[in-house]
């Protein structure tokens, strides 16, 4: 154990973290803290955390890019930990089982999303609980929610994910979002054998799509701005590589695609891209959440009847199916591993894409 749980009258303990604090000075930049954790209640269980995957959405959390920040703010959503301790209605866990949590640690339960196992979409009264920078209660009564850059979270059992033991846990942390963040969309729209389908940007989540489509039988097409991602690309076993920014292969392959998923992080212009979809095609994009830099042009859209989604992660039950899914076939995330104290130079690092292809912090580095 990293050390030992003092519960105080409250039924509190204080962990370690790193977080932002928000403060007009050097508040964006992550530092040691400490953070108040609950003792597990009858449905929820302690969790050690081991490992926490570092997503591209902590970085806008952090810098409060959706205005929606509470501070301090403790990112961390690709949780793989043991289980520790465990209330007095937990039957799923035992002691030292490990297991992971992912984007939501609760939901109203309630709702027609919730009953369909689509957490993601709650419409509860303040929708989903995050992992971080969300609320303790679904009724937004007591916040703010601390994630995985921590030694330990208390989670409700039925948000909880068992991890396949023939997962090397480490490189598994990534499943629990950029895993599930691209299954999902690829499973709604029925992504199978004999599909063209193409993965727009190949990163943190690209990566994940380019494994996840071709384990389903896809044709599966890389599409990148940069050159030298091509041999990652080709080792991911994605059968075309497509450089967005040659505009001579790009028309080449218009109308030639049946879905294409879209991982661009930041603003971009998606209409090059809905150009490259066959009639009826579809894109969906899960790695923007805010305006495209143009307006959508929808008579590309319409003179073929293509249509332009978006995806939210996924549910728990498929997140749990996303877990499965890769360790059927032996698919990991690509990771490089670091220490907590690293984390602000990761930040920099995943701005500039300078990472292969996500980071995983070792929490042992947070003694």
């Amino acid at each position: 154990m990293i050390h030992p749980i003092i519960y105080d009258e409250n039924k509190k303990f204080v962990t370690k973290a790193y977080g932002a604090s928000g403060n007009l000075i050097g508040g964006k930049t992550l530092s040691e803290m400490q953070i108040e954790r609950f003792k597990p209640k009858a449905d929820e269980v302690l969790i050690e955390i081991l490992y926490c995957g570092v997503c591209h959405s902590d970085i806008h959390q952090v810098n409060n890019d959706w205005k929606n920040t509470i501070y301090p703010c403790v990112p961390g959503h690709e949780i793989i930990g043991k289980v520790i301790e465990i209330g007095s209605e937990v039957s799923a866990f035992s002691l030292d089982d490990i297991v992971g949590v992912g984007c939501m640690i609760d939901s109203c339960q309630n709702c027609k999303p919730c009953m369909h196992g689509e957490e993601q979409f709650c419409l509860g009264p303040v929708a989903q609980t995050m992992t971080y920078n969300g609320y303790f209660k679904p009724d937004g009564s007591e916040y703010n929610t601390f994630g995985g850059f921590s030694t330990h979270i208390v989670v409700k059992d039925s948000f909880v994910l068992h991890i396949p033991h023939n997962l090397k846990y480490a490189a598994a942390a990534p499943i629990l979002c950029a895993g599930v963040t691209t299954y999902s969309p690829l499973k709604h729209w029925g992504i199978q054998e004999g599909h063209s389908v193409g993965i727009i940007g190949i990163g943190g989540l690209g990566h994940m799509g380019v494994m996840i489509a071709k384990a389903m039988g896809a044709h599966v097409t890389a599409i990148t701005t940069k050159e030298e991602k091509r041999q990652a690309a080709h080792e991911l076993g994605a059968d075309e590589i497509l450089i967005s920014e040659d505009e001579e292969a790009m028309k080449a392959k218009e109308t030639t695609f049946d879905f294409l998923l879209c991982t661009i992080p930041e603003n971009f212009d998606i209409n090059p891209y809905i150009s490259l979809l066959a009639p009826r095609g579809t894109i969906v994009t899960v790695g923007l959440l805010g305006p495209y830099k143009s307006p959508t042009n929808n008579m590309e859209v319409a003179k073929y009847g293509r249509s332009v989604a978006g995806s939210l992660i996924g549910g728990i039950a498929e997140t749990q199916e996303t877990l499965h899914f890769c360790a059927e076939h032996n698919i990991l995330p690509h990771v490089e591993m670091i220490d907590i104290k690293d984390i602000n130079k990761a930040f920099e690092q995943i701005k500039k894409e300078q990472v292969r292809f996500r980071f995983v912090i070792d929490m042992k580095s947070l003694e």
